[in-house]
Order: structure tokens, then sequence, then C-alpha cells
């Protein structure tokens, strides 16, 4: 375990969530904190930072979000990854004044990373990958079923897939994007039914890669991301 002490510099105005994530990874990496680590509490981070708590449940929630820390109730935040300011990624930025135009133009960067990461998932899954698979493919349709839509669950689903590559760039990758992602899909263009069709898609690209059938699965991902392509076009008018 590591030493619990901790010190850091007060971090200046200007953009304090990224200081703020800076400072912290600085922190893991120079006091050696190893996964299974608890990380200061966020009291503790904003009296030593000098910044608000909000800033800093913040920075622990895109940490989250990148797989670098987990929180455990009643007992903290605990890292699961190790990192340093040089591995930091912050989300990628957005302009969500014209919402259309954004969703469109990261799709097309979507449909070239999917593509390829379910033809590589196809190619390289373990035995252990399709139960993780599998489990966050069931999920999205029960929440799919009983609520008609399930953004959150449909990304889960493909971060699993992203993941049965073992290259981790993918997920990487998808992370950057992922505040996008959730933030519409909540509920897309105040519409239930937002990309209703490709529903039964998923689970035919989920049996490709379990099948090893690359071009199936690059086939079945297309389809998949035509119909929201589509329906982006259609209900955003």
């Amino acid at each position: 375990m590591a030493d619990s002490t901790f010190s850091f510099e007060r971090i200046p105005r200007v953009d304090r969530v990224r200081s703020v994530m800076n400072a912290l990874a600085d922190h893991i990496d120079r006091s050696g904190m190893k996964p299974g680590d608890k990380l200061p509490t966020e009291r503790e981070l904003s009296l030593a930072l000098g910044v608000g708590r909000s800033t800093v449940r913040e920075v622990i929630r895109q940490l989250q979000a990148l797989g670098v820390a987990e929180p455990r109730v009643g007992s903290g935040t605990f890292l699961i990854r190790t990192i340093t300011p040089g591995t930091i990624h912050m989300p990628l930025s957005l302009d969500m004044s014209h919402l259309r135009d954004a969703l469109l133009q990261t799709l097309e960067v979507r449909r070239g990373i999917e593509v390829e990461a379910s033809a590589v998932a196809a190619l390289r899954h373990t035995a252990d990958d399709v139960p993780r698979m599998e489990a966050a493919l069931v999920e999205m349709e029960r929440v799919h079923i009983d609520k008609g839509t399930a953004g959150r669950e449909d990304l889960a689903f493909h971060l699993s897939i992203y993941d049965a590559t073992h290259n981790p760039l993918f997920s990487r990758l998808l992370e950057q994007m992922r505040e996008t992602f959730e933030g519409f899909f909540d509920q897309p263009f105040d519409r239930p039914d937002f990309a209703r069709r490709s529903f039964p898609f998923h689970r035919e690209l989920f049996e490709a890669i379990v099948a090893r059938d690359v071009a199936l699965a690059r086939e079945k991902t297309y389809a998949i991301l035509e119909i929201v392509e589509e329906d982006i076009k259609d209900m955003s008018r």
C-alpha cells in the first residue's frame, strides 16, 4: 500500500479540471500508488489544491470514465490503473450548439473506429471476453425492451467489444467521445424510437464476433451505424 500522505501545489484558476487531473496524475506517479490503493478524499483534494469540490468531483468522474478509478460505497475511490501526467486524456470537446453537425461528424469518426474494432474483436477475442460482451448485450436488450431506448447500455456493449480487441487504444478513443454520446443518447431528439431499427443487429454483431466471422462483424457494424446516421438526419429536421 502506498504512503497515504500527499502534497500538491495550489491550482490556478485557468483550466482547473485539466490542472487538477494532471496534479493528481503526478501525485499518483510520484507516490508510487498501485492499483488497489485508495485516492485522497474529495475534501482532502479540494483543500490541498485550493479548488472547489465540484471540480474535484468532475476530475474523479473523468478518471472513472477513463477506467482509472472506481468508487466503492462507504470506502472511497480506489485506483484501478496506474497513470502519469503523460498518459492522461481529457474527453473530446465538441461544439454542441450545432447538435446535428456535431453528431454526424462524430459518427464519421466512430464508423471508422467501430467497424475495425468489430473486425479485430472477431479475430482476437478470448473465451473470457464472450460472457462480458454477452452480459452487456443482455443488459442493453433488457433496458431497450423496458424503455424503448438504451443509449448508455448500447455504449457499454460497444465498449465491451473494444475491450475484446485487446488493443487499449480502441477503448481510449471511444472514451474521448463518451461524454458526447452519453449526453445525447439519454433522450435523443426527444424520440424514444431513435435508432430502434438497429436493435436486432446488435445480437447479430455479437454472434458474428463469437463466430470469428470478420466480414460479417464489419457488415453488422456498418448496418447499425447507417441506421444511426439516417435517424440523426431524419429526426433533426
